[in-house]
């Protein structure tokens, strides 16, 4: 079954905004690491500019294999 835009979108974005709470708590805890200091404001704004290309990235690639399985019938 295929999903509609609005699905795909919405998947789409819960997996974005989960990934984009595990990437800021990745960098608070891994830049630290490698001496990589950067403000809590700074980190934020890094986070939701990946966040942002993940969104476009996922939403994309979703609708690119929705079209794939339907031109396949």
């Amino acid at each position: 079954m295929k999903q509609t835009k609005l699905e795909s979108f919405i998947e789409s974005l819960t997996n974005v905004i989960i990934g984009y709470i595990v990437a800021l708590i990745s960098q608070l805890i891994i830049f630290p690491l490698f001496d990589i200091s950067v403000t809590l404001t700074d980190n934020i704004m890094i986070s939701l500019y990946f966040t942002i290309i993940s969104l476009v990235r996922s939403y994309t690639l979703r609708r690119v294999f929705n079209n794939f399985k339907r031109s396949k019938k």
